[in-house]
């Protein structure tokens, strides 16, 4: 088994291609080890010293480090691990896992909420999942999208121009109703 290394936007995370599907659709957000008990994959990097987040996406693992930690001694233990847990027959997800996605919403605004959730899926989250991360819409008040960033995103130090560059123009530009962008922590 071969897996690739792509780094990204955040210093703190990688991102690995093991060249496998690893969840067939949607993904599966870690950030701490407390949630971890849903993924056997998850649970397996966790204990590698120094990682503190565990991002799952169809065909990528996105592993976040401590500050401390240094990827040198890092990034061969996360590749033992990922190797080990496709050899070994488990499952990434125990039960019913991934599919983490957008928020549901009902309400007057349903009609502008369909209309961010269409182009946060076809023009965001798709580049956003190039650089090992995912943008979830969280909610809709008064003008204000919030949306969730989960692997690379979270914690990058890039992501607050993204969010107020890219997302926010790209929003105001097709949905007149939209006025800001904020990023929620969930």
């Amino acid at each position: 088994m071969f897996i690739q290394t792509e780094s990204t936007p955040n210093p703190a995370t990688l991102k690995f291609l093991p060249g496998q599907a690893v969840l067939g659709a949607g993904t599966a957000d870690f950030p701490s080890a407390d949630g971890a008990e849903a993924s056997p994959l998850a649970r397996r990097l966790f204990d590698v010293t120094g990682v503190t987040g565990v991002f799952l996406g169809s065909e990528f693992v996105t592993v976040t480090k401590d500050e401390a930690a240094d990827w040198d001694h890092v990034k061969p233990a996360v590749l033992g691990a990922i190797m080990e847990h496709f050899q070994s027959g488990d499952p990434v997800m125990a039960g019913e896992g991934g599919a983490s996605g957008h928020a549901a919403f009902d309400g007057e605004d349903a009609e502008i909420v369909s209309q961010i959730k269409e182009l946060l899926d076809t023009r965001v989250r798709p580049g956003v999942a190039q650089d090992g991360g995912d943008i979830t819409f969280h909610g809709f008040d008064r003008g204000v999208v919030y949306l969730h960033m989960q692997g690379a995103c979270a914690g990058c130090p890039s992501s607050t121009l993204t969010l107020k560059m890219g997302i926010e123009n790209l929003l105001r530009h097709y949905i007149p109703e939209v006025s800001e962008v904020r990023p929620v922590a969930v």
